[in-house]
């Protein structure tokens, strides 16, 4: 079998340039810290690494909901304190009315400082986010929660939309109540007959039974205050039982993301000593191949001849 020079030389060069890319590959590899370049150097696991990637990025964008809904509940739940705190010293101030002791000028005192505080509930009411947005509005929440309309009575604008956001595969929570369910009405019996009053009417109520020392009224007021505090505090409890459950969802996200980027890590990273190893082996080749060819590319059946 006869080789030609020109075979020899384009196997020669063949094998090099193939030596060459291996080790373009390996300081390519080093260079980028990844083990995949591009998907057609593994399908299978450039795949799997986009499937995975994906997974912590919608990871990410749970994570991220979670932090925007806590935020947003617990400036709920600390006005919800704030309003309960302000019912509880209206129920002391109803009590301290009511006693028959009391002057008819302290106990004006006493409705002066009611109507302050029924003030102070109406703007915890009408209490915003870091967003700027009601948060007792229901869907509205560009609208205040609670006005006061042409008659003087204070109403309800806001709806009964409960807004959820996605916290997880699968996972929602609330992330808002209506007003109407923080700020309740109660059941007011008068003459057998049941009827709703609002919220701040109950309280307008209080304030005009005190100011008038109408006994009959204050004593009405005192039980509808202690239904006024329970909604609030029901409506504390269950902004309370949310954001554990958030706390909870989170640390979730966090593990599962721990793992999945391990997982990413696996398929992913560079195993350093490996590939340089690899690259040393591949670059004494290349060497080895240079040499050679240079001796054998020198061989001629002259040299026999002089």
């Amino acid at each position: 079998m006869q080789i030609s020079t020109s075979y020899l030389f384009d196997r020669a060069s063949a094998q090099m340039s193939a030596l060459q890319n291996d080790l373009a590959k390996s300081q390519a590899q080093i260079a980028s810290h990844k083990q995949v370049l591009n998907p057609s150097d593994a399908p299978d696991q450039a795949a799997a690494i986009a499937r995975l990637k994906s997974i912590i990025g919608r990871q990410d964008s749970y994570g991220k909901a979670i932090d925007a809904v806590q935020a947003r509940m617990q400036t709920e739940d600390t006005t919800l304190k704030s309003a309960s705190d302000v019912l509880v010293r209206v129920k002391e101030l109803g009590v301290q009315a009511s006693n028959s002791t009391l002057s008819t000028s302290n106990r004006q005192a006493v409705g002066t400082e009611l109507k302050g505080l029924r003030d102070q509930l109406l703007s915890l009411a009408n209490s915003r986010d870091v967003n700027g947005s009601f948060i007792f509005s229901g869907s509205r929440v560009n609208q205040a929660a609670f006005a006061t309309n042409s008659t003087g009575q204070v109403i309800y604008q806001g709806d009964q939309t409960q807004m959820s956001v996605a916290v997880g595969e699968q996972r929602s929570v609330a992330m808002n109540r209506p007003g109407s369910n923080a700020f309740v009405r109660v059941v007011r019996s008068e003459g057998g007959v049941d009827t709703g009053i609002s919220f701040f009417q109950s309280l307008d109520d209080m304030v005009a039974a005190v100011n008038s020392s109408n006994s009959a009224g204050m004593q009405r007021s005192l039980g509808e205050a202690d239904s006024l505090l329970q909604g609030v505090l029901l409506a504390q409890a269950n902004v309370g039982t949310s954001l554990k459950v958030l706390e909870q969802q989170g640390n979730v996200l966090q593990d599962t993301t721990l793992t999945l980027k391990n997982a990413l890590s696996n398929l992913e990273d560079l195993d350093y000593a490996k590939v340089i190893t690899q690259m040393n082996k591949q670059m004494l080749a290349l060497e080895a191949a240079q040499s050679s060819f240079a001796k054998i590319s020198q061989l001629s059946l002259f040299n026999y001849l002089r």
